[in-house]
């Protein structure tokens, strides 16, 4: 990391006064990576905690709390990604003529000034973006490859970028593609789209615009069963437009033929990957997912038999699809990463019949379509959480025969009492599947949060 540092030392930022806006993981990695190219950094964030605990890990900054508009002399603002542009602070700083940037943009910038910058292949989506990013990663070592995942999954993108990574799997959200206009990676897959976050973006069409970023490089790569994404690859910027289908793949395609996936994009002719049941996780999503990390992968000119060896090594994260136990001929799956309509769909897809588990914070999303193409596989449904009478009402007006709980109970024991009652409906066969289609934050501190204690609560009950 000293290497790379003193190499960034003389570039653009020397000097320059920057002011970083948030002091959490996102904002101490951006305001070590301003410090070790050597410009003059401050950090501002509404929380003393997060100022104090940066104040020990980087002697050097200059800590700021609860800035409503940057000091005079600032030359840029580093936003973190969940600031959204009507932030005080960010209207101020835009109505003072300084640029605002996200971290993402910023280790772009800083990368460009290397004499050998890494690749980014980028994955966006509304769903799958984590699994998808972490096959990928699993690929590129089975290719031998230097190379990381990082971004939105968990590490910053510039402290893959100060550690000398070569080949950067970078998840980006939608908030992160938003604070990037120059980000530029060398292929870029967006893997489908769908009402999400539209609390922070204002409207679909400004939400899908900042997913479309990925898609401006060498190689776009989008899921063409998706109408809405294989409209924006057909006008994307991207030099190369390659799709990715569950069917019978086209030329420039890869899809899924006899069984297996299939490359008819990349190399002199049709190439088989590896069979689709090989695939984890299972299932259509799972399968879709493997796909467009094969096609980033291959873009990058990774073999067939790196791309097959990756996908067989890579293991699902927690809270995904994960079955529980299975009791009284009744199975419970945590799916609790199943955070808006789009995601709760698929996971309610992969059962017969299903006691579902939802509710939380709905971002301003729809459930409507969600309950009217898969009501007719719920056994019944449990609701909780701010948003639950919406979820209910949704589901009296498309599936009035479900049996509905609506549980208003925000105490420790909420997720236990809806297992409970989610156990009262279930018949032998049935799944009862956490699927929330919503974010946790109003009962939890996260989604992992949720999952576990939707974890605790199934093997409570069933011992």
């Amino acid at each position: 990391m000293a290497d790379r540092g003193r190499e960034l030392t003389m570039g653009f930022l020397s000097g320059r006064h920057v002011l970083v806006a948030g002091a959490g993981v996102t904002g101490r990695s951006a305001a070590e990576a301003l410090l070790a190219a050597d410009a003059v950094v401050t950090v501002t964030d509404g929380s003393a905690d997060n100022l104090a605990a940066l104040e020990q890990l980087l002697p050097g900054v200059t800590l700021v709390p609860g800035l409503v508009a940057p000091p005079p002399g600032t030359d840029l603002v580093v936003t973190s990604p969940g600031w959204r542009p009507s932030s005080p602070l960010l209207v101020a700083a835009a109505a003072a003529g300084v640029e605002v940037i996200g971290e993402v943009e910023l280790a772009w910038r800083m990368g460009m000034e290397l004499a050998d910058p890494p690749t980014w292949l980028a994955v966006t989506g509304t769903n799958g973006k984590t699994t998808t990013v972490g096959m990928l990663e699993s690929i590129l070592r089975a290719a031998g490859l230097d190379a990381v995942a990082c971004g939105n999954v968990g590490l910053p993108v510039v402290d893959a970028l100060l550690a000398g990574r070569r080949v950067l799997a970078v998840e980006l959200s939608s908030f992160q593609l938003h604070w990037s206009p120059s980000v530029r990676p060398f292929a870029g897959v967006l893997l489908n789209l769908a009402e999400d976050h539209l609390d922070w973006h204002g409207t679909f069409e400004a939400y899908a615009a900042a997913k479309a970023g990925v898609l401006t490089g060498e190689v776009g790569i989008g899921g063409v069963d998706d109408p809405v994404v294989a409209r924006l690859l057909a006008r994307s910027s991207a030099r190369a437009h390659i799709g990715f289908t569950l069917g019978s793949p086209e030329e420039g395609q890869l899809g899924v033929h006899d069984g297996q996936l299939v490359d008819r994009a990349f190399g002199a002719s049709d190439t088989v990957l590896l069979p689709a049941d090989d695939v984890r996780p299972g299932g259509p999503p799972g399968i879709a997912d493997a796909l467009a990390a094969a096609a980033l992968a291959r873009a990058h000119g990774v073999p067939a038999s790196a791309v097959a060896r990756g996908l067989r090594e890579f293991r699902p994260g927690a809270h995904r699809a994960v079955l529980v136990a299975t009791a009284g001929g009744v199975s419970y799956v945590n799916d609790s990463k199943a955070t808006n309509p789009h995601a709760a769909a698929a996971s309610l897809r992969s059962h017969e019949r299903v006691v579902w588990v939802a509710g939380g914070l709905l971002k301003g999303a729809s459930v409507d379509e969600l309950v009217r193409s898969e009501g007719h596989r719920l056994r019944g449904a449990v609701v909780i959480g701010a948003d639950r009478e919406v979820i209910a009402s949704a589901l009296a007006r498309h599936a009035p025969s479900v049996p509905v709980a609506v549980l208003d109970d925000a105490s420790d024991a909420a997720m236990e009492n809806a297992v409970r009652a989610a156990r009262s409906m279930a018949q032998d066969g049935d799944a009862v599947v956490l699927a929330p289609a919503a974010a946790s934050m109003d009962m939890f501190s996260d989604y992992a949060h949720r999952g576990q204690a939707f974890t605790e609560a199934v093997l409570k009950l069933t011992g």
